[in-house]
């Protein structure tokens, strides 16, 4: 039940922690979009404006160039006509430049409007002179006026001629793209280009580069010449990522934060499940250490039986083998208890070893004595070869001992029911090594669980069958002796085939 309320809870936690980092996601990508749509809008607003000042100074350059070519003007002939009909005057101007070029331009007015205009209501007041003034402020007028219009002819038919190389002052470009970007807001760096229409380019910026070009502004330049002779502008702005970015910067914290959260989250849940799982171990630890204990208690249970029976008090010598296997079951009982006791000592330092230099061969020998008949009643055998010629190391002979014992137990413990027990126990010399072998013809160790055997607490899934009952404390109780001696420890398995452990220990020199 507690288990159910914790997944729920943490499921809904998460999903809604899940909603929030997507919402937030969602915010950021519509920010995104609004902001490339307005950077977009000012860019194409910059070219626009662009496109129309470099039209502005192409007409201003011709005005310029028109105006110079009157400065010279040799003759004027005004002539004044008033037709019959009063009401209409005529006004022929003709203007000699100092090129040869003669400008004739004709005027003309309805006498009443003229006269609203300039005379109707000081008629009476207008002296000759001042008539005259008018009559050459008219002419004037119609001379600019003709002038302008050459202006305008030249532009129409000599100018879309030329080659847009020469119709476009590059520098004056830039410059011009410059200040409407700014006036737009933009003040990132940019690249730009001019081609032509056929897609030939015509200039690059001097520092141009291919960066940033994947999204490229364009802009048509002289779009009312015929569509042959016009130009392409084409901008593209390197930083444009970064620009984007750069306004995100508010949402970062939230971001960061809700990001932080999640993780701790994640981690606490962890945590809980972690610990739920050490409590579940807990528990079957406690429940099997009674049977764990039961098995020396049962060994000697049964040899106090077999005492009790008069033919064995008959046999000397196996009277003295059930007494040996009662005074080995009792130690063996202790060292549960100690190993128990001191599993949290060994966590984060080493045991209390009391050293001595025992014989392996002679130790090993004794506890497969005291095993014997433990594996016969299983209906199995112990072949022992202890052939080490320098069978003699230092070891703390108590926590050794209960070593190979808990070795031997597991392979009692981990045989297979179709199969009868053989347990092979080798002692050999290495050089500066002496090494010690238990193989059995067990059920096996599975590869992916042989590398985490001697994890504390940790047991083969087959392990939790009703019959086999343990701690799962033997095995790493054993790795931690061995390490604390200065050895080795390694687990060579087939699943089905059976298991064989390797101690190797070293030598004195």
């Amino acid at each position: 039940m507690k288990k159910s309320i914790i997944i729920v809870l943490a499921t809904v936690m998460g999903v809604s922690f899940l909603c929030l980092l997507l919402m937030q996601m969602r915010y950021i990508e519509e920010i995104i979009s609004l902001r490339h749509a307005h950077f977009d809008e000012s860019v194409s607003r910059s070219l626009y404006e662009t496109a129309h000042q470099l039209e502005l100074s192409e007409a201003k350059r011709y005005l310029e160039q028109g105006s110079e070519a009157l400065t010279g003007i040799a003759t004027a002939v005004d002539s004044v006509y008033v037709s019959t009909d009063s009401s209409v005057i005529q006004r022929t101007h003709q203007v000699t430049a100092k090129d040869g070029s003669v400008f004739t331009s004709r005027e003309t007015t309805a006498s009443t409007n003229l006269s609203d205009k300039y005379f109707t209501k000081k008629m009476s007041g207008i002296s000759e002179r001042q008539r005259s003034l008018q009559e050459i402020m008219a002419m004037r007028y119609a001379t600019e006026k003709s002038l302008v219009d050459e202006v305008i002819y030249s532009i129409l038919y000599t100018a879309s001629d030329r080659p847009l190389a020469e119709r476009i002052d590059f520098y004056e470009l830039d410059q011009i793209l410059r200040t409407q970007l700014s006036n737009n807001g933009i003040n990132i760096p940019y690249h730009f280009s001019v081609s032509a229409s056929n897609g030939q380019t015509v200039y690059r910026c001097s520092d141009y580069e291919v960066k940033g070009s994947r999204q490229i502004f364009t802009a048509t330049l002289f779009k009312n010449d015929p569509v042959q002779r016009n130009g392409i502008l084409k901008v593209h702005f390197p930083a444009l990522d970064h620009y984007i970015w750069r306004s995100m910067w508010f949402m970062m914290p939230s971001l960061i934060f809700t990001l932080i959260l999640l993780i701790t989250f994640i981690v606490t849940l962890i945590l809980v499940f972690r610990q739920k799982k050490l409590t579940e171990v807990k528990n079957d630890f406690i429940n099997n250490m009674t049977h764990e204990f039961k098995t020396p208690i049962s060994s000697i249970s049964l040899a106090a039986q077999m005492l009790a029976d008069d033919s064995v008090k008959k046999t000397p010598t196996l009277m003295e083998r059930l007494t040996t296997t009662i005074i080995d079951e009792t130690k063996r009982l202790r060292f549960q208890v100690e190993k128990v006791l001191q599993l949290s000592m060994y966590e984060n330092q080493q045991a209390n070893l009391h050293m001595k230099e025992v014989d392996i061969n002679e130790l090993i020998a004794g506890v497969t004595h005291t095993f014997a008949l433990k594996v016969e009643k299983n209906g199995g055998k112990i072949i022992t070869k202890l052939d080490a010629e320098d069978p003699i190391i230092c070891v703390d002979d108590m926590h050794f001992t209960n070593v190979i014992f808990n070795l031997m137990d597991n392979a009692v413990k981990y045989k297979r029911k179709d199969v009868d027990l053989e347990l092979n126990v080798e002692t050999w010399n290495e050089p500066g090594h002496l090494c010690v072998s238990i193989q059995d013809n067990g059920i096996g160790i599975k590869k992916e669980d042989l590398k985490r055997i001697f994890e504390k607490f940790y047991r083969v899934h087959t392990g939790n069958l009703h019959d086999v009952k343990g701690f799962g404390l033997g095995l790493a109780y054993v790795h931690k002796i061995v390490k604390d001696h200065k050895g080795t420890i390694v687990a060579e398995s087939e699943l089905g085939i059976g298991t064989k452990f390797i101690i190797k220990l070293k030598t004195n020199d």
